[in-house]
C-alpha cells in the first residue's frame, strides 16, 4: 500500500505541481502588455491566446494538485511519519505555495489577462513564479533529504 501511495503522491507532484509551476513561470512571457504611443511595438512573444491557455492550466492543475499533499498526508500517517520536523516543515510549505497560488498568482494573472498595464503586474508575477517554485524545491529537497 506505501509504494502506491508514494507513487501516486510523486507522480501527481510531478504533473500537477510541475505543470502548475511552468504555467506560472511561463505566463508573464506571453501576456499582454500596454504599449505607451502608437509607434511603440508589442514585443513577438505575447500572445494573449497562450497567456489564457497558460492560465487555465494554472488553476486547472493547482486544483488537481490538491491530491499531492492530501496523499502526502495519508502516506505520512501510514508509514508513522506525520510527527517528525520535516513533514512539518513541509505541510507548512506546501500550504504556504498553495495559497500563495490561491490568493496571488492565480488571481493576478486573471486580472492581467482582463486588464493589461504597461508590465508592471507581470513582473509582480513573475517574482511570485519564482517564490512558489523555490517553496516547492525546498519541500522536494526535505522529501529527499528527510533532515532529522
Amino acid at each position: 500500500m506505501q509504494q502506491v501511495l508514494l507513487s501516486v503522491h510523486v507522480l501527481a507532484g510531478i504533473v500537477f505541481v510541475g505543470g502548475s509551476a511552468v504555467a506560472t513561470s511561463l505566463f508573464p512571457r506571453y501576456a499582454p502588455v500596454v504599449v505607451a504611443g502608437a509607434a511603440a511595438e508589442v514585443p513577438s512573444e505575447r500572445n494573449p491566446a497562450v497567456a489564457s491557455a497558460l492560465h487555465r492550466i494554472t488553476g486547472g492543475y493547482a486544483a488537481c494538485g490538491i491530491i499531492v499533499p492530501a496523499i502526502g498526508i495519508v502516506l505520512a500517517a501510514v508509514q508513522g511519519r506525520m510527527g517528525e520536523g520535516w513533514i512539518t516543515a513541509a505541510m507548512i510549505l506546501t500550504a504556504v505555495a498553495g495559497g500563495l497560488l490561491a490568493v496571488q498568482i492565480y488571481p493576478m494573472q486573471r486580472d492581467a489577462l482582463r486588464a493589461p498595464d504597461d508590465g508592471r503586474r507581470l513582473r509582480v508575477l513573475a517574482m511570485l513564479a519564482g517564490i512558489y517554485n523555490v517553496l516547492w524545491t525546498v519541500v522536494v529537497v526535505l522529501m529527499i533529504v528527510r533532515p532529522a
